[in-house]
């Protein structure tokens, strides 16, 4: 029987016992974050640097890459480690800073995806308001309103996990510390307000998709509306990036955490959290630069693609 107070340490999930096989998982992981680094660092350079790209939709899709360079580099790294080293252990207090920095910016992305929505219908609704809307003060606003709101649900989220009273050992069934997993080893009955932490963050989500759905239903019924082919296409190659974003984000993401436990097995569920926390990071850049022309013109004239 373990308690909280004895915990000095979890054992995080391992990929496989086999040598060669670990040595798989890390340069596997080693593959998907080299580039998730090499991408999003050069969407957030590229933005920065040319001025042309200083306007809402840049100005937020940077901050979409810090999130998402953030995210990766908290689970990715310290799994590539254990891989290597042949270890499953992490601290206590590591595991509470894991969860906390992963939930902080999880949460902060799902806020702004809901913001970049809101951008686009606006855009492309509303253009003539757009300035009066989008201005530079309101879109710094915005942008604070969502790493604040990632930043108080992750404090919430891990002050009210970790105070729970643990009682059922010390093994996470994940290759990170995720809070499902901290909570089947909590005491019975001792988790209730954790689940109800969830059960209103799930509210909100559902309230963040909606507004989602809604945005781009407004979106869809304007572009169509829009005589000119040229125009059409244009307003389609800067949504149907954030369209196809936000797809992955929450379909991995809600499968991750709303399939039925009979279909759970420990196999299925470390593909799944491999589907939603690593691989959103490692495309979203790809998924950007390939379909947004000011993006790869810049990148061009930086010489980073080459002109076809």
């Amino acid at each position: 029987m373990f308690n909280s107070s004895s915990i000095t340490q979890f054992l995080l999930l391992a990929f496989a016992d086999r040598r060669e096989l670990q040595l798989l998982h890390f340069w596997l992981f080693l593959g998907i974050y080299l580039p998730a680094l090499l991408g999003n660092g050069l969407i957030i350079t590229t933005i920065a640097c040319d001025h042309h790209l200083h306007t809402p939709m840049y100005f937020f899709l940077l901050n979409l890459s810090l999130l998402d360079l953030d995210s990766i580099s908290t689970i990715v790294p310290r799994s590539m480690a254990n891989s290597l080293w042949n270890t499953r252990e992490i601290s206590y207090l590591g595991c509470a800073a894991q969860l906390f920095l992963f939930l902080f910016f999880i949460s902060a992305e799902y806020c702004l995806l809901t913001i970049m929505s809101y951008d686009r219908c606006v855009a492309i609704c509303k253009p003539l308001h757009y300035g009066t809307l989008l201005g530079s003060r309101a879109c710094v606003h915005m942008a604070a309103a969502a790493w604040g709101t990632g930043f108080l649900n992750a404090l919430l989220h891990t002050a009210n996990a970790f105070s729970l009273p643990l009682c059922q050992g010390n093994v996470l069934d994940q290759f990170f510390c995720e809070i499902p997993h901290i909570l089947k080893l909590s005491c019975s009955h001792s988790y209730l307000r954790q689940v109800g932490l969830i059960i209103v963050n799930a509210c909100l989500a559902s309230g963040c998709f909606v507004f989602i759905v809604v945005s781009y239903v407004q979106i869809f019924r304007a572009v169509l509306r829009i005589p000119s082919e040229q125009g059409r296409h244009k307003a389609f190659s800067t949504c149907l990036p954030h369209l196809a974003v936000v797809s992955i984000f929450l379909s991995t993401g809600i499968f991750a955490y709303l399939k039925p436990p009979s279909i759970s097995s420990p196999s299925l569920d470390l593909v799944v959290s491999v589907l939603y926390s690593v691989v959103p990071p490692a495309v979203n850049p790809l998924i950007y630069s390939l379909r947004n022309q000011e993006l790869k013109n810049t990148l061009r004239k930086m010489n980073v693609f080459q002109k076809q």
